[in-house]
């Protein structure tokens, strides 16, 4: 390659990359970048994507950001690494103020195509020449893509062979720690779980998808034509989460209810850690259990706070390993005990052991919920909160994470939408006394059959 007529001594050569699973297409770019820093007399600098930066836009990376340093340190291709905090490439830029950035020929379109902008912005600035032009000053070098072989198949490929107990259950202790908020669709069976295992939208750039499935007492209850009074136990609603971690990947929170007895609830401790769910929520009521929505409009009366930190303690005492996450769930507010009762068992709860809190309310505004944040993260800036935002619906999972949540679960949703569905069309089907006129409101016989691996 032509030495480039720039007057920058030693120039560097940035290559950005994730590099989680480290493949061919990663060795091409780097000695692509190698041969361009010899002939300039420059050095190779590697801006490794951090945990929270790969999570932010992606699934949370298989290797943590000292295991893929490593990994890199170990490239003679590669002179120096250091941490890039984001997607965006804007601040390292500044920083290394780098001559020329090498990145496969990918980005010029899709989600990344924002942060290409920016290279091109940013190299604009300080090289005023026309960056297209390759032979004048390379600034930006893209190179083929390694369509064969590249990170997304790959991935696709582990997928495809499923994941370890451990691996699932170990994800959303991780997810914490890396992003916020995580999204969390209700899941009642392996289809519902497939669809919020991959659905997606892109919003400026970064790819949204959900973190993980709820199982709902609720839903699993009303899918079996059942009232949700704790009529399903355990062993009912295995089968259904056995099914779910069959075709997915992704971690999954149990809705235990009241968590039973405390003798019932060591039990149910030992057993949804061995099949790999990543946290169960108890709630801190008593007797027979009635839906939380209905508030005081039923008899419902709460634990005492030391007979509920006694289960939770009892709890943690019979889980093996540390990932398996206990969230106790608080319904002062449902039954309009107010805020310092809400407060008072929140912090009794961590104190018992407790991984997290869940808060919920049956208001359709969200004061109540923000008002018992700020009081909790005045206090408190660690312990994971979980919300629930079935009833305070007009506000946007990102406000409650910049008000101070961790989890929003969306709590009944995918059942709730499959009723109305299926009641449309069987409507629908005798209305007309036949199917064409419904067939719009269905997938396709060929997308349905194309939809699981191994059917066609």
């Amino acid at each position: 390659m032509n030495k480039s007529t720039s007057t920058q001594t030693n120039p560097i050569i940035y290559v950005a990359m994730a590099a989680d699973l480290l493949h061919a297409g990663h060795i091409n770019i780097l000695k692509f970048a190698r041969e361009l820093a010899d002939s300039n007399n420059g050095k190779v600098v590697v801006g490794l994507l951090t945990d929270s930066a790969i999570a932010q836009a992606d699934e949370a990376p298989f290797l943590d950001y000292e295991q893929r340093k490593i990994v890199l340190e170990n490239l003679t291709l590669i002179d120096s690494i250091i941490p890039q905090e984001s997607f965006s490439y804007k601040d390292n830029l500044a920083k290394i103020k780098p001559q020329f950035i090498v990145h496969g020929d990918d980005w010029q379109s899709g989600y990344l195509s924002k942060y290409r902008k920016e290279v091109l912005d940013f190299l604009h600035a300080h090289y005023p020449q026309d960056l297209e032009d390759k032979s004048t000053h390379p600034a930006l070098v893209e190179i083929p893509y390694s369509s064969q072989i590249n990170a997304l198949g790959i991935k696709k490929a582990m997928n495809s062979l499923g994941i370890s107990t451990a691996m699932r259950q170990a994800r959303l202790k991780k997810l914490l720690t890396l992003k916020k908020p995580l999204r969390i669709l209700e899941s009642h069976s392996a289809l519902s779980a497939l669809i919020a295992q991959n659905v997606y939208v892109l919003k400026n750039g970064v790819r949204v998808e959900f973190d993980g499935f709820w199982s709902s007492s609720l839903t699993d209850s009303t899918l079996r034509g059942k009232p949700d009074i704790e009529a399903l136990d355990l062993t009912n609603r295995l089968q259904s989460i056995n099914e779910i971690f069959e075709v997915t990947t992704k971690s999954l929170i149990y809705d235990a209810d009241t968590g039973g007895r405390v003798e019932h609830f060591i039990f149910s401790v030992k057993t949804l850690e061995r099949l790999g769910v990543s946290a169960v929520i108890i709630e801190d009521k008593t007797g027979l259990k009635k839906n939380s929505l209905l508030g005081n409009e039923v008899a419902q009366s709460q634990e005492s706070i030391e007979e509920f930190c006694a289960k939770i303690t009892a709890g943690k005492r019979a889980q093996v390993t540390s990932d398996f996450m206990i969230i106790a769930r608080i319904e002062s507010l449902i039954l309009d005990k107010g805020q310092d009762d809400a407060l008072k068992r929140a912090f009794a709860y961590i104190e018992a052991g407790a991984d997290g809190i869940m808060i919920h309310s049956r208001q359709k505004s969200p004061s109540e919920i923000l008002s018992f944040l700020r009081a909790f993260r005045a206090k408190d800036s660690t312990t994971p909160i979980v919300l629930v935002p079935t009833s305070f619906n007009a506000i946007t999972a990102t406000e409650l994470a910049d008000a101070g949540a961790n989890i929003i679960i969306y709590a009944n949703h995918a059942l709730r939408a499959s009723f109305v569905a299926m009641q449309e069309v069987a409507q629908g089907i005798l209305e007309h006394d036949r199917s064409l006129e419904i067939e719009s409101k269905c997938m396709s016989v060929k997308e349905i059959l194309s939809l699981i691996p191994g059917t066609i």
